[in-house]
């Protein structure tokens, strides 16, 4: 398994992991998509996170971060050097220590919008 695959299976574990009461609306070779439950009988679904292999790195998307920055508070220097944009964290390769804080992350960003 190559770098870029092997980052996405730990990656998109660890987005499955918090998923609990989400539903995951792409589930393919290289791209999940987990959204939540509409807010209103009549509402839509909401982004909650992806994860995207692109051509040199994989993606993983945290909307949570976007609509409420405080939930960066205590981020190292290292995981706020793989944000592209407010919302987007970048990865070539497996990060062991940046992976656990993710989880760590991604499980406060679900714990928000429940």
């Amino acid at each position: 398994m190559n770098d870029l695959a092997s980052t996405f299976t730990a990656l998109s574990n660890l987005l499955r992991k918090h998923a609990a009461g989400m539903s995951i609306r792409t589930d393919e070779p290289g791209h999940l998509y987990v959204e939540l439950p509409p807010a209103s009988p009549k509402g839509k679904p909401r982004f909650f996170g992806a994860v995207q292999t692109k051509k040199s790195y994989v993606s993983y998307h945290l909307m949570p971060v976007y609509e409420a920055p405080g939930l960066l508070a205590g981020a190292s220097d290292a995981l706020r050097k793989r944000m592209q944009g407010k919302s987007c964290f970048n990865f070539s390769s497996e990060d062991q220590q940046l992976f656990e804080e993710l989880d760590a992350l991604t499980g406060r960003c679900a714990a928000v919008v429940k």
